[in-house]
């Protein structure tokens, strides 16, 4: 199981969304999977009000539930009450898609008896396939009825499609006396690149915040989390990131920046950069999880950079894979990265839980054991650090090996 870092002041909580007060959730089968094993529909609701922000795909093709959704946040600026989201079936390049995704918030507002474009959908799964609204008829009623505190579990399985394991975070923490939670879940396991969001991921949290606030503290977390993400290159029609706040924590609402804005920023960083892990671990066909850290750069723009260029190189991804530590690979990586910064100066490492070791330095190689670097590569996780000697910024970027399975699972992907 993926360690996660540990940060002063910040508990890690089981919950998901619904570790946050007045919030629960629900998860069940519906009808649009096959197979009646599988969740394929699920609820996030609030009990209040919730000022929510969102980022969405950077895709020309964007899928119906995203553009609903960024209509009804402008209708209510930025109000929202609950999440319907399904998976299977993306509605993306339907004629018709805009209006499904409008009818399923609409049933779903009846059952929960609150505004439509109270309601944030989202949908994952194949593109350009027809959707019915029949299934979501049937399954809204039961899936608010059995809404709960507990229902987390099956939420967060219903937005699976090829991942293996589910994928929460939560965390607790105190702003001015007062308890405060914000959790999370996420779907993603291949069609991730970073541009933008990547994937499904829905956070809720009881700290009171303003809608402006919010928005900026996810548009700067997102810059340094999903977006230092990549599974395969490939850059998904359905990508959104959406955070929930409700001020059922009962602080002083945060309204500019501040002491009480970066513990909540903080609290916001921790769950989506464990979240981008997991997603990252879980890559279609993965077997090791690659983490890239690049450090002394100029500026923290050229360290994201050079870091999301060496974790989207396939050729490094494929060299993980075997186990070979092939460097040239990742300075040909850094050395396309869009990023001004001297290459005589480049230092580069490889570790993992068997050891660390350097295999280039100032730009050229260097003597190293092929046997020792095997063991290293040997691990489930690897990192890759990679000094520019240029500056004190620091960035990481996240991404997995490219497998055999990963041809395997998207060679029939439809079925």
């Amino acid at each position: 199981m993926m360690k996660m870092e540990q940060f002063d002041g910040y508990t890690y909580i089981e919950g998901g969304v619904c570790a946050a007060e007045g919030f629960v959730a629900n998860g069940l089968h519906c009808g649009i999977d096959p197979d009646r094993r599988k969740n394929d529909l699920a609820l996030i609701y609030s009990e209040r009000a919730c000022h929510t922000a969102a980022v969405y795909t950077t895709n020309k093709v964007k899928g119906a539930p995203i553009l609903v959704t960024k209509a009804h946040l402008e209708q209510t600026e930025g109000i929202a009450r609950a999440v319907i989201a399904n998976s299977k079936n993306a509605n993306t390049c339907n004629a018709n898609g805009v209006e499904i995704a409008e009818e399923i918030c609409r049933l779903t507002a009846e059952e929960l008896q609150i505004k439509t474009e109270e309601v944030v959908a989202a949908s994952t799964g194949v593109i350009g396939q027809p959707m019915e609204i029949a299934p979501f008829r049937e399954g809204i009623p039961p899936l608010v009825q059995g809404a709960s505190k507990e229902g987390h579990l099956e939420a967060a399985k219903a937005i699976m499609t090829t991942d293996t394991v589910k994928k929460e975070v939560a965390v607790t923490f105190r702003l001015r006396g007062k308890n405060c939670h914000l959790g999370g879940m996420a779907k993603g396991s291949g069609m991730i690149h970073p541009n933008m969001a990547t994937t499904l991921n829905f956070i809720t949290t009881d700290v009171a915040v303003s809608a402006e606030m919010l928005q900026n503290a996810l548009c700067d977390v997102v810059k340094v989390t999903y977006n230092c993400l990549s599974v395969d290159g490939d850059t998904s029609t359905n990508d959104m990131v959406c955070v929930m706040a409700n001020g059922a924590a009962g602080n002083d609402e945060i309204a500019d920046a501040g002491e009480d804005y970066e513990i909540f920023r903080q609290a916001l960083y921790i769950v989506m950069s464990n979240m981008t892990k997991m997603l990252a671990a879980d890559g279609e066909g993965a077997s090791k999880l690659l983490e890239c850290t690049c450090s002394g750069a100029k500026d923290i723009n050229t360290a994201i950079a050079v870091a999301k260029s060496v974790i989207g190189s396939n050729l490094l991804k494929c060299a993980m894979f075997g186990e070979d530590a092939n460097w040239g690979r990742i300075l040909c990586a850094i050395g396309y990265a869009d990023a001004e910064f001297d290459i005589e100066k480049v230092n580069v490492n490889l570790a993992s839980a068997a050891g660390n070791i350097a295999v280039c330095k100032n730009g050229a190689g260097v003597a190293f054991s092929e046997e020792f670097a095997a063991k290293i590569l040997a691990e489930d996780e690897i990192y890759i650090y990679v000094d520019l000697q240029s500056g004190n910024s620091t960035a990481k970027a996240w991404g997995c090996d490219l497998t055999y399975d990963y041809v395997k699972i998207n060679g029939d992907y439809r079925s």
